[in-house]
């Protein structure tokens, strides 16, 4: 796992790597856009992650906002229950690459480890 970028006071961590990755896919957009990230029901462990870019103008007051050097990063209110204190990284391996989401709050994860369950 790579090095968070900010202070652990924030509710989700984002390593360096994810970090670059998303602000990357972002720039590709060619928009202004933050990353919503959640849970809900369903995956093989009960609830799934869920994350997508979205436009800063679809942030609400039951959002939390997380700035990471100008980009943000949103997760509802409800959500955050479940994901508070979660470490959201990224790899480029060949296998096992992709977005790793590490959450302290799962006493149960999947083997594709996009669900969890607590």
């Amino acid at each position: 796992m790579t090095q968070a970028t900010q202070t652990p006071s924030k509710g989700i961590q984002l390593s360096e790597a994810a970090l670059k990755h998303v602000t990357m896919l972002k720039e590709q957009q060619g928009k202004d856009l933050c990353l919503r990230v959640g849970v809900r029901q369903g995956g093989c462990s009960g609830m799934s992650y869920m994350m997508d870019f979205e436009d800063p103008s679809q942030i609400t007051e039951h959002d939390e906002v997380f700035d990471y050097d100008g980009f943000k990063l949103v997760c509802d209110k409800k959500s955050l229950l479940y994901l508070y204190g979660l470490m959201l990284d990224y790899s480029n391996a060949m296998i096992g690459g992709g977005f790793q989401f590490t959450n302290p709050n799962a006493n149960q994860t999947c083997g594709c480890g996009k669900s969890f369950g607590v």
